[in-house]
């Protein structure tokens, strides 16, 4: 929440109007997505949000050599792109806005490039699992070597027919810089204006991450432990209750109900709320009113948030493929509408030990947001082994599970049957590693 974080008001930053255009440009391009059917689709599809992509950022670096400028005492550069908010110009502040408005809708056409990855891949999470480990993007606009790899994705579809998909494009594909369709399944390639730079360690990175997407080996990182482990069951959701929340609060503004799994959901839809023409007074009561509470003890509960969340996670799947309505999945891109999904710690555990798989919340009372690989919640198993003299040993395993699984739990609202199954299989598994990624099947039923 960048934006909102510096002191800009949210009504100021939904109603910019290249905010409000990019929302009218959205849609589209999430209808693409999903009607994508051959390498040509994707490659016209890639060519449109490239050329969406450019355009912000080059209007994004503009008006971040118009900011340097200004706190060096100078006037912005001639020709710099006039701000759109009404703002008065001679306020630094103004450019400012502007220049984080741009990274903001450049997240949001981002979140697009990772929607056609999903597709690509075939709503196969393992390899953005695996490709997704390395630092984000930087701004492509300006990017030394861009015209090589543009170059390189003509080159594949005029000589072969084939989609070659840019990850600067996305959020989620940060090792290499395309993946190439070909006859055989996806390649991954580093591209390099001159091959005396080309960069071994990148290499093997990329054989790293298909290696493990084949065989289950370690995930490209420091940590062998973390592999990714296939879970023969397919992944079961509730996004009907998601469809439902979307449907009523965009006409009532709010809308919220518990949600199976010891969870609440609230969804809130900024077109709804305008048309109740409630005070900011009123907005506040009927949105504490209508919370669903979840647990007996607030500071023990967690949630997760759609908030200016795009293309920012690159675990997270993103909203351009959930079965949603264009029109409500652009706005939730945009934050027109937003939904969280909460849970509390002692009732989720409760649920799991209820179901055979004994489980601790650990997380302390509280505490602020979840950072990186905290452990939250402990799991346990314990199975005897007869030995062939006859002695029996007792064999336990633990489990901790930590942020991006919670996340994931909550925001892509899984079925709990079906996420205790998960966990289930790794804890009985012999061959479950220190730090496992589990992948469920059939994943493109829920997404498509």
């Amino acid at each position: 929440m960048k934006l909102f974080d510096q002191g800009f008001e949210p009504e100021e930053v939904i109603a910019h109007p290249r905010h409000q255009a990019a929302q009218v440009d959205l849609v589209p391009l999430i209808e693409r997505v999903r009607a994508c059917r051959s390498p040509q689709d994707g490659y016209e599809l890639q060519q449109d949000l490239l050329r969406h992509i450019l355009d912000v950022e080059d209007h994004r670096n503009a008006f971040s050599k118009a900011v340097k400028r200004m706190r060096d005492g100078k006037a912005p550069q001639v020709g710099a792109p006039e701000p759109q908010s009404g703002r008065d110009p001679l306020d630094i502040e103004t450019w400012v806005l502007e220049r984080e408005l741009c990274e903001r809708v450049s997240r949001q056409f981002r979140s697009i490039g990772d929607a056609l990855a999903w597709r690509a891949f075939n709503h196969d999470r393992r390899y953005i699992l695996a490709l997704c480990r390395n630092a984000p993007p930087g701004i492509m606009a300006g990017k030394a070597g861009l015209k090589t790899e543009l170059q390189t994705v003509e080159n594949h579809w005029r000589d072969s027919g084939q989609f070659a998909l840019m990850h600067d494009l996305t959020n989620c594909l940060r090792i290499g810089d395309i993946t190439v369709w070909q006859d055989d399944g996806p390649h991954t390639y580093e591209i390099k204006t001159n091959i005396k730079y080309r960069s071994t360690v990148q290499e093997r990175r990329i054989e790293t991450a298909y290696e493990a997407v084949r065989t289950g080996s370690a995930l490209p990182g420091d940590n062998p432990g973390e592999r990714l482990h296939d879970i023969d069951a397919p992944l079961l959701t509730h996004m009907e209750l998601l469809q439902i929340a979307a449907q009523r609060a965009s006409k009532d503004g709010i809308f919220a109900a518990k949600a199976p799994g010891s969870r609440a959901l609230i969804a809130v839809d900024l077109h709804g709320v305008i048309s109740q023409r409630w005070t900011p007074e009123e907005y506040g009561q009927r949105l504490t009113r209508r919370r669903a509470r979840i647990g007996n003890q607030l500071d023990l509960n967690m949630h997760a948030t759609s908030l200016d969340s795009v293309s920012r996670d690159p675990l997270r799947v993103p909203w351009g493929i959930y079965p949603l309505h264009p029109v409500a999945t652009a706005r939730l891109i945009g934050d027109i509408m937003t939904f969280v999904v909460e849970t509390s710690g002692p009732s989720l555990a409760a649920d799991l030990t209820a179901r055979g798989i004994p489980a601790q919340w650990v997380r302390p009372p509280g505490t602020n947001d979840l950072t990186a690989g905290e452990v939250v919640m402990e799991l346990h198993s314990q199975a005897d082994w007869h030995a062939p003299n006859g002695l029996t040993a007792k064999l336990t395993r633990t489990l901790q599970l930590r942020r991006s699984e919670m996340d994931r739990y909550l925001i892509e609202l899984l079925d709990q049957d079906c996420w205790a199954a998960g966990i289930r299989h790794l804890l009985l598994s012999p061959n479950t590693s220190d730090r496992p990624w589990p992948v469920f099947r059939d994943e493109g039923h829920t997404w498509l």
